[in-house]
């Protein structure tokens, strides 16, 4: 079975991007350029991001 986790050792800030990244096969830029977007249009990017933080389990 697939998890998500947070990969702080190669991610940027919190490892969010890097680990829905590797869990969806995707670029982590991808994930950093949505996540900046929403920040802008809808104000709670942040605000997603930190959620994520801290549901997300880190992998080591």
């Amino acid at each position: 079975m697939k998890r998500v986790f947070r990969d702080s050792f190669n991610g940027i800030l919190g490892g969010v991007c890097s680990g829905l990244g590797e869990y969806f096969e995707i670029d982590p830029v991808i994930f950093r350029l949505l996540f900046i977007a929403f920040f802008f249009m809808f104000g709670g990017g942040i605000f997603i991001y930190l959620i994520a933080w801290l549901i997300i389990p880190d992998r080591y």
